[in-house]
This record gives C-alpha cells, sequence and structure tokens, in this order.
C-alpha cells in the first residue's frame, strides 16, 4: 500500500479520460507538486497518459498534452484514473482489460470522479466499498450491484480508492501526503492552496456547498441538509420548521435573510435541479425521475419544469448531446 511511512519516490501514473473535470486533475496532481515544494525533494514522481497517447480534452474545452500512451505494463506503483463526462462511452472492452492489466502491477488504484465508473466495470470494486460524484450515486449503486456505494467523499477499500470530485480529491491527496511524510507536510500542503477544511474519507459529500451559512446561521444549514435528504418526499415547511424547534415565520425569516429566498422556494430549486440532472444525465422515465425528485406526477413536474427552465423536460432529454 502506498498510504504508509515511506522515504523513497513515489511513482504515479495518471490516466486521463476525455471529458475529464480540469478541477478534478489539478487537485490530484497539483498537490503532489505540493508535496515536493514542501519537502524540497523529489518524494513523486508522475506521467500523464491516454489511452491512444493524444492530447485529452477536459470538458472545458481545454486540450490537455500527455507524456504518453497508457501501458499497463508500464505504471507506477500508484495508479490514478481520472474520468468525468463520456467515462460510460469510453469504458471499452480493450480498455479495461489494460486498466485491469496495470491495476495488478500497481499497488494502489484510485478512480477520481467518474474514473470510480471505470474502475467498477472493469470489476475492480467488486465486493468493496465505493463513492462516486453526489449526482450519480443512485446510478451508479443501480448499475453496480456488487459493490457497496457509500456517498462519502472518498472511500478506500483494500487497494482501491474512490472519490467525489475535485476538493475529495484534493482531500483524499493530503490524506496520502500524510500518511507518508506526516501531518505537518499535510497541513503545509494545505496551506500553499489556502484550504483550511482538510476532510475525512467519511464526511457525506454535500448537494449544496454552505461555506458561511454553517457558521453564520446553522439552523438555515441544518435546514438545508433536511431538505437535501428528503428530495423525494412530500416535506412540508411547517413540517421542517417543527423538526427545528422553530415557527413556520421564523423559518420564513431566517430564509429570506440568509439566503434570499423563502424555505419552499428554495426546497422546490433543489428538487427542480435533481430532476434536470435526471433527465439529463440518465435514461429514466419521466414517472420515475418525478417520483426521485418529489413530484406526485409527471404533469406536476413538467408544469415545475417548465416554468424554471422554459422547457419541457421531455424536450430537454431530446436536445441533449
Amino acid at each position: 500500500m502506498v498510504f504508509a511511512e515511506a522515504d523513497g519516490p513515489l511513482d504515479v501514473t495518471l490516466l486521463i479520460f476525455p471529458g475529464f473535470s480540469l478541477l478534478s486533475l489539478a487537485a490530484t496532481l497539483d498537490p503532489l507538486r505540493g508535496a515536493n515544494r514542501v519537502l524540497a525533494r523529489g518524494a513523486y514522481r508522475w506521467r500523464l497518459v491516454t489511452m491512444d497517447g493524444k492530447p485529452a480534452t477536459a470538458s472545458c474545452g481545454l486540450e490537455l498534452a500527455v507524456d504518453g500512451a497508457f501501458d499497463p505494463e508500464d505504471v507506477g506503483a500508484l495508479l490514478i484514473v481520472v474520468a468525468a463526462f463520456g467515462a460510460d462511452r469510453q469504458s471499452v472492452p480493450p480498455t479495461l482489460r489494460a486498466i485491469r492489466k496495470a491495476a495488478r502491477r500497481a499497488q494502489t488504484v484510485i478512480g477520481v470522479e467518474a474514473g470510480a465508473w471505470v474502475l467498477a466495470r472493469a470489476g475492480l470494486l467488486d465486493g468493496r466499498r465505493a463513492t462516486t460524484h453526489w449526482e450519480d450515486l443512485e446510478e451508479f449503486a443501480a448499475a453496480f450491484a456488487h459493490v457497496e456505494v457509500v456517498p462519502d467523499r472518498f472511500v478506500g477499500d483494500g487497494p482501491c480508492y474512490t472519490t467525489g470530485g475535485a476538493t475529495p480529491a484534493l482531500d483524499l491527496m493530503l490524506t496520502l501526503i500524510r500518511a507518508r511524510h506526516g501531518y505537518s507536510a499535510a497541513l503545509d500542503v494545505a496551506s500553499l492552496y489556502i484550504y483550511e477544511e482538510m476532510r475525512t474519507g467519511a464526511d457525506t459529500q454535500p448537494v449544496v456547498s454552505l461555506g458561511r451559512i454553517r457558521h453564520h446561521e446553522p439552523r438555515v444549514a441544518e435546514a438545508i441538509r433536511i431538505m437535501e435528504a428528503s428530495l423525494d418526499t412530500a416535506l412540508t415547511m411547517a413540517a421542517l420548521a417543527r423538526r427545528l424547534g422553530l415557527s413556520a415565520r421564523s423559518l420564513e425569516v431566517l430564509f429570506r435573510r440568509t439566503v434570499g429566498a423563502s424555505p419552499g422556494a428554495y426546497f422546490l430549486k433543489l428538487r427542480l435541479g435533481a430532476a434536470r440532472r435526471l433527465v439529463l444525465d440518465t435514461n429514466l422515465s419521466m414517472a420515475e425521475i418525478a417520483a426521485r425528485s418529489g413530484f406526485s406526477s409527471i404533469s406536476a413536474l413538467s408544469r415545475a419544469f417548465r416554468r424554471a427552465y422554459g422547457e419541457a423536460p421531455s424536450m430537454a432529454r431530446r436536445k441533449r448531446s
């Protein structure tokens, strides 16, 4: 395992798939550079590769040059698979065979964001705990019945690690640095990014990043967390207020003062956001999407969707690329 105290350099192979998130790659790679700077030595050596050796285009359109083609016979002790959009289409049998072969040579394998999907399709996560980006957790669990899917920021199970996205990847890399070089080195690397909240893997991925709301108005933060966990239920704002020990009027005032919207409007926004992701990113039926996002019927979903986005959900799905 690479998550252990060590003096020698760690060789890292980063396999990049087209459509990757630039931020997720930066959060994975740059802490290694930061560690080399803090430790004043080459503690980490890395190669960026694609399956065919050609540049990979990020989801933002930026083209990334790489060091060459992926060779499963020549991987570092740590293999990191970075993927996002299109990972499902890219997980073709020859690619999966190569990754399985490489995983037998590497000591540890990490799937960043949709990299978890690639590892799962390669069979590397069978019987293990794993996570992926919070938007895809339900579909991930449905697709891989032999994987124990959890909503954690990052998960390690045996030689396989998976992360939920960019900042969880940063947390995982800081955990790696801490394991190999001590807590002080990890804190020094975190300080390079003015990153004050090193999180553990067991922390749940938030749907809404609350930032200062947690400290400024914790009751609103707790209300939002309850909303996130209740997207598929008929949660009333009166019931929410009671759970928080507030009157409905007090909850209304707090929400308008903190987030500039009523709690009902904010909850509807969360539900519509969930519905829109399911419309664009899955092939679930409209009835299933309505149920998962707390709408009583397809027509109720369609009316709310059209008011929010200017078109029916069926039209949005037909227009997706």
